[in-house]
């Protein structure tokens, strides 16, 4: 009578899932990495007091804008892309030009209860942007697949949002001194300037729109 002999055991592989990285989804991840630590600055100013953070913060978006521009160019520079990549660079720019702006504009005085509306429905168009051109790239890209524009505004035209911010901040017109000043609609506050995130996030998931792809 033979035994069955036991299956000899495959040697594990740590970390296999960042084995499969290629450097653009590196370059990628320092984008969300950006994103992250200015929501992170945001918070820490709120909790201080101490506004040196704001500025940690607006430091770090262009940061974010930098590596987001360079992690395509590094993939077809260098032939190489990882099946990672796109879902990556999109929950990257989630982070980065979507909460992060957001954050930031709380951070800064935005907290009524209409104001936070605002702030969501810009973050969910974000979302929806961006899960639209995934859906959508394979469709509308050339014969060397590149997509040639953007239905909507692209996500990190947010950073123009933030320069906003950056601006008020240097002119101490934020929190009670909120550029352009607050409406008060019965129980509830709107500050005016959150109504640029109201239009940013409208465009961003406009259909007739056609930004050219740089």
């Amino acid at each position: 009578m033979t035994t069955e002999q036991p299956r000899a055991r495959r040697p594990r592989r740590h970390f296999s899932m960042i084995r499969t990285f290629v450097l653009a989804d590196f370059v990628t991840l320092g984008n969300g990495f950006a994103g992250a630590g200015a929501i992170l600055s945001a918070m820490q100013y709120l909790a201080s007091g101490e506004r040196q953070w704001l500025w940690v913060a607006f430091g770090l978006m262009p940061l974010a804008l930098l590596l987001d521009f360079m992690d395509g160019r590094i993939a077809r520079w260098r032939f190489k892309k990882s099946p990672l990549g796109a879902d990556l660079d999109s929950l990257a720019d989630v982070i980065s030009f979507g909460m992060a702006p957001a954050a930031l504009a709380f951070a800064v005085g935005m907290r009524g209860a209409l104001d936070v509306a605002v702030l969501l429905y810009f973050v969910a168009c974000g979302i929806s942007r961006l899960a639209r051109f995934n859906v959508t790239s394979a469709e509308m890209a050339d014969e060397t697949g590149k997509v040639k524009y953007f239905e909507g505004t692209p996500i990190p035209t947010s950073l123009a949002l933030v320069m906003v911010l950056a601006v008020a901040t240097w002119n101490d017109r934020i929190g009670e001194n909120l550029l352009g000043g607050a409406w008060e609609l019965g129980p509830v506050t709107l500050h005016p300037l959150v109504l640029l995130y109201a239009a940013s996030g409208s465009a961003m998931i406009s259909k007739t729109l056609r930004i050219p792809k740089i």
